[in-house]
């Protein structure tokens, strides 16, 4: 009987907080420490960690024994929540993928280049271009689709061979991407085709491609700006905004 009574006298002025209660030293001081036994009562509550607690107390003293934050998310037992995974970006030709694109294809190309000679014509950088571009075309139309693009393109694999994405799939479908925007650079009568004068424009070491900006809701974004619609994910990527084609829920 008296040392019950010695500990509530000890402990009288004590607070230990949630998860803690007050105990008697062997010096005869309080101390507090991890409840060692909750009271059995049923009321259950979802804590923050997303663990279900019989009660308010086992909660707390859990957080007491594992050193833990744990807060009471709310009453009642925890919900099964869903895996929401972050919107992935979509795949994208930014416009310093075309650009470097670009500037192979031009390195590759005026490497090909043949100085005339004593005795011999060589050829300059038009005709070189003249050589390929009617060697890719497949219809007989006399212009250039991003198919027949992209197969004059990857005749030089070494060239043209950018590794953005860790995946080769992915660089190949890139590399598709920035064909379509250099066509879209200089593709003056937007049919998605060029001429010999839209593909030596598009391929002249002179050109210089003008950055384009994405609009939205009257504000202009710079290339690589990125906005949420929903649960997609949407970049800027050479004057287009490109998304995700997530289905969102609700």
């Amino acid at each position: 009987q008296e040392e019950p009574r010695s500990k509530s006298k000890i402990c009288a002025n004590v607070f230990c907080g949630a998860g803690r209660e007050c105990a008697v030293t062997e010096k005869r001081e309080p101390t507090c420490l991890c409840i060692e036994k909750c009271k059995p009562h049923k009321r259950p509550v979802c804590g923050s960690n997303g663990k279900t607690y019989l009660n308010h107390c086992e909660l707390h003293r859990d957080a007491c024994l594992t050193g833990s934050k744990i807060q009471v998310d709310y009453d009642g037992h925890c919900k099964e929540k869903k895996s929401e995974s972050p919107a992935a970006s979509p795949v994208v030709c930014y416009q310093s993928d075309r650009d470097e694109l670009r500037r192979r294809v031009i390195q590759w190309l005026e490497a090909e280049i043949i100085p005339d000679g004593w005795f011999s014509k060589g050829s300059n950088y038009s005709e070189v271009l003249d050589k390929y571009f009617k060697a890719s075309f497949d219809d007989g139309d006399s212009r250039l689709d991003s198919t027949e693009f992209l197969k004059f393109v990857e005749q030089n694999e070494t060239a043209v061979n950018i590794t953005t994405y860790m995946d080769q799939e992915t660089n190949k479908l890139l590399r598709g991407l920035c064909v379509d925007a250099l066509i879209e650079l200089s593709d003056e009568n937007a049919d998605w085709k060029l001429s010999f004068n839209e593909f030596f424009k598009c391929l002249s070491p002179s050109f210089n491609p003008p950055e384009k900006r994405c609009a939205l809701e009257d504000e202009t974004y710079e290339d690589g700006a990125e906005t949420q619609v929903e649960c997609n994910r949407c970049v800027c990527a050479c004057g287009n905004w490109v998304c995700t084609a997530m289905t969102c829920e609700g």
